[in-house]
């Protein structure tokens, strides 16, 4: 078996000899038309590219729902969690990375051309672990993924909401599904390249506002932080967190579109470095302000007063949205595809009309000792996952949940909305006495 630093060179070779004609083609038009439109908001897999990739889908709606999480876990743990967390994921992102790039050594000396393929997840466990392991891949990268795509729907309905509340959220989330289905005609990650940039400036933009605001506001009249106040409460928001830094479902995609995705290793690291400080300021400063109020209000902008500055932001908001739906998506698209045979159809119009324990010889990253404490904190990590966060966390989330729909009911119209206004009857005018 190959080391990494010769599997990461085997990946260039076989670039080099199979695919040449593709490569000097796509060389020369990059050097064609460095600047042209088209190269600089369409066609990307720089390392930049996989870094604003990486950082605008991790955080999405998520940045609106953490102060509720700290509210459930108290602010320390809140913090904590959010640190540890963005370890871990940034661990398993490693992982997959070293994965990918042995499964794609193998079969390109088998001579393996992926021009018109993209690699996933489930397709590196098949060819790595064998085939029980490819349809446990998918069948979990395929749920995460679909109710990933459902919740950033619900999300869009949830924010426009505020803006616009002369339709229910149901409605809104049918017209944003509308909206989110010409997704279907971004070919690949290579061409999110505009919409990544600029997800991560949305962003950026919302949560330096959630912390701002929520600063220049103040705290609230005898305002209290009583958390975490509950177990039930505590894993919830544990999970919360746990969704925030521990999605991968669509890692594998991202380093696929990249030119050179051996490159990649630490590149989910940086950007968890940058989305913390987003997430940590944001959800601390809004803690601050408004403290368990926030267990009633899931969403950060039903806090804050209605003006210019958040209207601003809940529009560039449902703007990421449309570009998370995207990258939930994108992937499910290559699944289904490749199961009707037309993942390596050119023409993008017939695509949208369409539409793990090895390496063993692979050396351990420095700053593992030895072979056994890589083993040791793997199985840390898997045992921590399946109690805490499938475990626990499950059933924090179903406890709240049963006990949500006993409140507003299994398919509200307008979930968590405030309760109309109850209409004043005026009083009949007093008789005349004569």
């Amino acid at each position: 078996m190959l080391s990494q630093k010769q599997a990461e060179e085997a990946i260039v070779t076989n670039e080099t000899e199979h695919e040449v004609s593709s490569t000097r083609e796509e060389e020369k038009e990059q050097d064609q038309s460095m600047f042209s439109l088209k190269s600089i908001l369409w066609h990307g897999g720089s390392v930049w590219d996989a870094w604003f990739s990486c950082a605008s889908n991790q955080v999405a709606q998520v940045l609106l729902t953490l102060p509720y999480s700290f509210s459930q876990l108290g602010m320390l743990s809140g913090i904590i969690f959010q640190v540890f967390y963005g370890i871990v994921g940034s661990w398993t992102a490693y992982l997959i990375s070293v994965l990918y790039i042995e499964y794609r050594t193998r079969k390109e000396k088998e001579n393996v051309s992926f021009k018109n393929h993209v690699i996933q997840w489930f397709e590196v466990l098949d060819g790595l672990l064998g085939p029980y392991w490819k349809a446990l891949g998918l069948a979990f990268n395929c749920t995460f993924l679909l109710f990933g795509s459902v919740i950033q729907l619900i999300a869009c309905a949830s924010n426009i909401y505020y803006i616009n509340d002369k339709l229910d959220k149901r409605t809104w989330t049918y017209i944003f599904g509308a909206c989110c289905a010409t997704t279907v005609f971004i070919p690949s990650f290579h061409n999110y390249r505009i919409w990544s940039f600029l997800g991560l400036g949305m962003t950026t933009y919302t949560a330096w506002y959630l912390a701002i605001a929520a600063i220049l506001h103040g705290q609230v009249e005898n305002v209290t932080h009583t958390g975490p106040s509950k177990l039930v409460l505590y894993f919830t928001g544990a999970t919360n967190i746990l969704y925030t830094f521990g999605g991968h479902a669509v890692t594998v995609e991202i380093m696929h579109a990249m030119w050179k995705p051996q490159k990649f290793k630490y590149i989910y690291l940086l950007a968890t470095l940058y989305v913390f400080t987003l997430t940590i300021p944001s959800a601390v400063a809004v803690y601050w302000a408004f403290g368990d109020m926030l267990l009633n209000h899931s969403n950060a902008f039903s806090l804050l007063p209605k003006n210019g500055f958040r209207d601003a932001a809940v529009i560039l908001m449902l703007i990421h949205q449309f570009i998370t739906f995207g990258f939930a998506c994108t992937p499910l698209y290559f699944v289904w595809e490749k199961v009707i045979g037309m993942h390596d159809t050119k023409s993008i119009c017939l695509r949208a009309l369409a539409r793990l324990p090895v390496n063993a010889a692979e050396k351990p990253p420095f700053f593992m000792p030895s072979w056994t404490a890589m083993y040791v904190f793997n199985a840390f990590i898997v045992v921590w996952v399946f109690v805490v966060g499938f475990g626990l966390g499950g059933w924090a989330s179903m406890t709240n949940f049963i006990r949500q729909i006993d409140t507003f009911g299994l398919f509200a119209k307008c979930y968590q909305c405030p309760p109309p206004a109850p209409k004043v009857v005026a009083a009949p005018p007093p008789h005349a006495h004569h």
